[in-house]
């Protein structure tokens, strides 16, 4: 007898989620691209139209490690170009709070050809720490346009913490 053919539909295997390998991105990492993409060549422009570079306007949010070093809390932020009289810090309960605004104008003069660009930004970082603080002494510094604070942790959140033994 001749083979028959079935007419039910062939089962498709479902497929596996996406998990990036070494070497490739993430799906949201992709999609950011995609992104930032789209707002760097105009919505009515072809895909093989040449990209071009957006204005900065103001400052993006600055880069920002929080971690425990024995008995501190530390927090470092990266902020170049920077200068220590416009950066804002605050501290209250379990949360810090670091702001600044970053001015600057570039004039640039010659025998034909005169040019000024100003640009203007601001920020405000609002984070949450790992641990209770004494915010009274509290002490930051800013070098290299780096700010570091340093807050030493109460005696509550020092007792709070205890080693655990893996069996």
């Amino acid at each position: 007898m001749a083979d028959k053919k079935s007419n039910e539909p062939a089962i498709k295997e479902p497929m596996e989620v996406m998990k990036p390998q070494k070497g490739l991105v993430s799906p949201f990492e992709e999609m950011e691209r995609w992104f930032e993409e789209a707002f760097r060549r105009p919505f009515y422009a072809p895909s093989w139209m040449p990209k071009f570079k957006l204005p900065e306007f103001g400052l993006s949010y600055p880069t920002v490690d929080i971690y425990e070093d024995g008995n501190d809390v530390i927090v470092k932020a990266e902020l170049p170009g920077m200068k220590k009289e416009d950066i804002d810090v605050s501290i209250s309960d379990d949360v810090i709070t670091i702001s600044g605004e970053k001015k600057s104008e570039e004039k640039v003069e010659k025998k034909d050809y005169y040019r000024l660009e100003r640009s203007y930004g601001s920020f405000t970082r609002t984070l949450r720490l790992p641990a209770e603080t004494q915010t009274d002494k509290a002490k930051a510094s800013f070098t290299d346009g780096v700010l570091e604070v340093r807050m030493p942790k109460t005696e509550a959140a020092r007792q709070k913490t205890k080693k655990i033994i893996v069996e």
